[in-house]
């Protein structure tokens, strides 16, 4: 045999056996597109098998497939994680979890079965399952599965679990798919691995429900990093996250910087004890804070930033106009160089209310710094100063920036050689500021080389506490008299129009409706509703105030006018009652349980405009003596709407003008007020 006709034989053999091969595929479930595929290298074999044949055409040999009916043979519906949880009883748990653990050789855990056990309500989220200090490998971490498949939890706690690659990534896998957490703590967990991280990324990734994850003392190493900074930049429901003591300075605090510049959900981030050094972390921590502004929390406390540090993270502070709230900065090995570069970013940022430079070594000379830009600050409402070193000297400038604070709320001084007179300058700080609720102080005074300065100090700590309380005093009648405001300001207004200005002001009076009860509230007190204390809930109710000798709630007879969505009803006076002197107007606002606020107006009754007629004829006698004309009194009207003809009225002659008629018509209203 030839070479050529080897060659064609090769090929023949080619042919069939792929033409073989893809009728036993097609017996299996392939994607059409895969199919295709074949097709064309079938073809594309074919057309070499010809090249090779040179020239001799094979055209009876082709590649067919089965009809589109029949190209799928079979097909799975999605696995349903909820199967196994529907009218589910504790019981039938507890035996799930009993089987699992003889299958897999394992005992089960008695905390786990003393918390199943007290499990009540199996439709809703449980508030724990506590693993805390268990040591669970691979197998006890897959038994736990028939937990998780039939209840879900608020927290999973797997602090000090001695996890594994192998367990992490089993119970990774079970929360992400099962939704079993919101709050997941994986802390002190050193031997999670790059298995264990890579799972625990694909779970942030794709749970909807995980809100809060705790990893402190769990390290996340340069293998492990990129995961979870994947993870991080398309999370769509993480909001707190605890990075702390991970052993994150350099590459992966890196990339996850990276990452968090487009992420939109993260709220808290907490990198305390990462060893974060002043040059390159800074810098990442610095960037993050230009870009970011969603992240609400940051914790820096416990690293290396120093005063090179400082100066990064404060350009990406000034970028900050409403993102970060909280900074902390405490024990980071601060001077007061870097309150230079802290001063210049305070009155650029616009959302920072909480910033703690604790246990750094900033001394008097940096609060003089600080001063400055604490005060152009306009957000600042907490300051943290403990153990920073300070004197009288630096009392007396953080006096300075009390006195000029309308809106600091707490300051922590402890820890500092604050005497007798640092205490003077903020007592007398006190003085001024209102604003200030808690001043953190040393509790026993500090030593003086004269003895009767220790007394001073106790006085003048008394005299700050005090001043504190005073100040929350008048905070809380502020609120409540807010609270007031709000719900006077969400009371329908009677009439869109002004009221003629002779016309006397109407006092509101409330009535309930049928079957609620009345409630007298003097005025700048507090009005709870059926003892709601919401903020949210009081403005939306209206206010009732009610005063003496309340006029009649109206009948159906009456006839209502409505005026902008209100309603406004002429009382009618009961047969038999005796004769009032006041008129009753009732108004139905149509806010929340249309509650009806009565308004009335009083009329003189006639010995009391006899009175009046008195008086108007005796300043008329004093003006004549001066004057040699004199004008005609205008007509003096009644405190009752001039649109009413039966309205009485004085009148008078009077040479003083439109002074003397005021003081006629004050005297009037005045007399009318006082109608029982």
């Amino acid at each position: 045999m030839n070479s050529e006709d080897q060659a064609l034989d090769l090929c023949n053999a080619n042919t069939k056996t792929g033409i073989d091969a893809s009728a036993h595929v097609s017996e299996e479930i392939i994607p059409r597109n895969s199919l295709h595929l074949m097709d064309r290298d079938a073809g594309k074999q074919a057309g070499d098998a010809e090249t090779l044949t040179d020239g001799h055409k094979h055209g009876a040999k082709r590649v067919t497939f089965p009809s589109d009916e029949e190209i799928v043979s079979g097909s799975v519906e999605p696995k349903d994680p909820w199967r196994h949880a529907q009218n589910v009883t504790v019981e039938e748990i507890l035996n799930a979890y009993r089987q699992a653990c003889q299958k897999l050789n394992c005992k089960p855990i008695p905390k786990v079965l003393k918390q199943i056990q007290d499990l009540t309500e199996l439709t809703q989220r449980n508030e724990c399952l506590d693993l805390k200090g268990e040591k669970l490998d691979y197998k006890a971490c897959e038994s736990l599965e028939e937990i998780f498949k039939r209840v879900q939890f608020k927290v999973v706690d797997l602090e000090q679990t001695n996890l594994d690659e192998d367990g992490a990534s089993a119970l990774f896998d079970m929360i992400e798919y099962y939704e079993s957490a919101t709050h997941l703590n994986i802390s002190f967990n050193k031997h999670i691995g790059t298995r264990g991280w890579q799972a625990a990324a694909h779970m942030m990734r794709k749970t909807s429900s995980l809100q809060y994850l705790d990893a402190r003392n769990t390290p996340l190493l340069d293998h492990s990093a990129p995961f979870v900074a994947r993870a991080l930049r398309i999370s769509g429901s993480l909001a707190v996250l605890h990075l702390e003591n991970a052993g994150l300075s350099g590459r992966p605090l890196m990339l996850l910087a990276t990452a968090l510049k487009m992420n939109m959900n993260l709220r808290e981030l907490y990198l305390a004890d990462n060893k974060l050094n002043g040059l390159q972390d800074s810098a990442q921590l610095g960037n993050l804070l230009k870009f970011n502004y969603n992240i609400q929390i940051l914790d820096l406390r416990n690293n290396h930033i120093l005063d090179s540090g400082l100066a990064y993270v404060c350009e990406g502070l000034k970028e900050q106009r409403k993102g970060l709230v909280t900074l902390v900065l405490w024990n980071n090995q601060l001077t007061h160089n870097g309150m230079g570069y802290l001063a210049a970013a305070l009155p650029c940022t616009q959302s920072l209310e909480t910033l703690n430079l604790g246990h750094n070594a900033i001394s008097n000379e940096g609060v003089h710094k600080l001063k400055d830009g604490l005060i152009a600050n306009r957000s600042v409402l907490r300051l943290g100063l403990a153990s920073t070193k300070l004197s009288c000297e630096g009392a007396v400038a953080v006096a300075e920036f009390i006195a000029e604070s309308p809106r600091l709320l707490r300051l922590d001084l402890r820890e500092n050689e604050i005497k007798t007179g640092g205490l003077m300058a903020l007592s007398l700080a006190l003085k001024v500021n209102t604003s200030l609720l808690r001043l953190d102080l040393d509790r026993e005074p500090k030593k003086e080389t004269v003895k009767s300065f220790i007394e001073t100090q106790r006085a003048l700590l008394a005299e700050i506490q005090n001043g504190c309380k005073r100040n929350f005093i008048l905070a809380k009648e502020k609120e409540e008299s807010q609270q007031l405001m709000r719900q006077s300001a969400s009371m329908a207004e009677i009439a869109t129009e002004e009221p003629p200005p002779e016309e006397e002001e109407e006092d509101p009076t409330a009535s309930g409706d049928q079957g609620e009860r009345e409630k007298t509230v003097p005025e700048g007190d507090e009005d709870e509703d059926d003892g709601e204390k919401s903020s949210k809930s009081q403005e939306d109710e209206t206010s009732s105030v009610s005063r003496p000798a309340p006029c009649p709630t109206p009948t159906a007879s009456e006839s209502p006018t409505v005026v902008s969505s209100i309603t406004v009803t002429e009382a009618s006076v009961p047969a038999g009652a005796p004769p009032s002197p006041g008129r009753c107007i009732s108004v139905s606002s149509p806010g929340r349980g249309h509650k009806i606020f009565m308004v009335t107006r009083v009329e003189s009754p006639p010995e009391q405009q006899q009175s009046l007629l008195a008086l108007a004829k005796s300043l008329q006698e004093r003006t004549q003596e001066t004057k040699t004309a004199a004008p005609k009194l205008p007509e003096l009207p009644s405190p009752k709407a001039p649109s009413e003809p039966s309205a009485p009225h004085v009148t008078a002659e009077l040479s003083c003008g439109q002074d003397l008629e005021e003081l006629l018509l004050e005297a009037s209203l005045d007399t009318s007020r006082d109608t029982p």
